[in-house]
């Protein structure tokens, strides 16, 4: 039994799960029309990477820097998540080492008390009674127990030597995984500091374009934002999603979470509805001042719609909410989300970075309705 529920525990912590049953063909075809929808998502985002490499080649370094520590961003945080599961397979490792020493503790005890109640039997117990023939029957229930007492005493051994084992095996275990553990520790210290050197490059390509458009009315035309452009690819990302089967248990419609809807991230509010932002064009949505690599989480439930580069935006993701209204989470570092998933309220999306041509690290978000603007700020709760 030790040995079972170890290999068992083993087998948990690295991952090696029996294999699923066969997807019904509800399951398979609902994957299809999501792979299909992707597909149809990344092609638009073709399209419009193809526009703005047209439109010049200030706007192309900017979004291939973006790319670049959105690349870094990724890897980051899946380094980020093998490391958090990693300590949690020692936690787990650890407690299981500690309930095997109690154990062994506690069958010790037991052992040497099942020793010293031999010990007090006397080893010549069996011989006396042998040599006395009036007892006859003492001498059957005595032989019967010496045979018990050693067959539980040779079990308990035994087992104390397959929990010896056993622990053996979860010590190694544990080593392994802490020396795992340090591995990409190490992995990630490097891929920080390549993130900080995309960002650095990034921050180059946007320091090249503010010196070949020194006056803001060409830098705007460089990076500005196309209204038309914009509209025009949130009616066709409802047309492609309108496929793509229902995943969230919350169906409460969104115009019903006004004044409820949750803050994408704590942080205070920079440029409001219909301000002015740094780069001096029209805000609108809201400009949320944090720090980069915060993480963005969705004000509502909903399914992405759109998590690519979008000229004028950055790295973007696009909820849609259903009933025409979406949300927008602009000039973020990492995409952490595809197209096509659902989220729930508060799942993470992005973090917080300044891709765009964006001078600092802020998050701007918009709620549009229809492919038009609102001003988001009566639709969040209070804080």
């Amino acid at each position: 039994m030790p040995r079972l529920l170890v290999g068992f525990l083993t087998a948990a912590l690295a991952g090696i799960v029996a294999a699923a049953p066969p997807p019904t063909p509800e399951e398979a075809e609902a994957q299809r029309r999501l792979e299909s929808v992707r597909a149809q998502i990344a092609e638009l985002a073709a399209q419009r990477t193809q526009l703005d490499d047209a439109r010049g080649a200030a706007t192309r370094a900017v979004r291939e820097a973006d790319a670049a520590v959105a690349e870094a961003v990724r890897t980051a945080a899946a380094t980020e998540a093998e490391i958090a599961a990693q300590e949690t397979s020692i936690q787990a490792l650890d407690e299981r080492r500690g309930a095997m020493e109690a154990s062994l503790a506690d069958q010790r005890a037991q052992l040497a008390a099942l020793l010293r109640s031999a010990y007090a039997l006397g080893r010549h117990e069996q011989l006396k009674l042998l040599l006395a023939q009036d007892r006859v029957a003492d001498l059957a229930r005595v032989l019967a127990y010496h045979r018990y007492l050693q067959a539980d005493r040779t079990q308990r051994i035994d087992g104390l030597i397959d929990e010896l084992r056993a622990l053996a095996e979860v010590v190694a275990e544990a080593e392994a995984a802490r020396a795992a553990l340090a591995a990409a520790r190490e992995r990630q210290q490097a891929e920080l500091d390549a993130l900080e050197d995309q960002r650095a490059e990034r921050a180059r390509a946007v320091a090249a374009l503010d010196r070949e458009f020194a006056d803001t009315r060409s830098r705007l035309d460089a990076l500005g934002r196309d209204e038309e452009a914009i509209v025009a690819l949130l009616e066709k990302l409802r047309d492609v999603l309108a496929d793509v089967p229902e995943q969230v248990d919350d169906t409460r419609a969104f115009r019903s979470r006004r004044g409820e809807l949750r803050w994408p991230l704590d942080a205070p509010v920079r440029v409001g509805y219909g301000g002015r932002l740094p780069d001096g064009r029209e805000s609108q949505g809201l400009l949320l001042a944090a720090g980069a690599g915060t993480e963005v989480r969705a004000v509502a439930p909903g399914r992405v719609a759109f998590a690519d580069w979008l000229k004028g935006y950055g790295l973007i993701v696009i909820l849609d909410h259903g009933d025409g209204w979406m949300s927008l989470y602009a000039n973020n570092d990492g995409l952490l989300r595809e197209s096509g998933d659902w989220v729930r309220a508060g799942a993470v999306l992005s973090t917080v970075g300044s891709s765009g041509g964006q001078a600092a690290p802020a998050l701007y978000l918009e709620l549009r309705h229809d492919g038009k603007p609102v001003d988001p700020r009566p639709w969040f709760a209070p804080r």
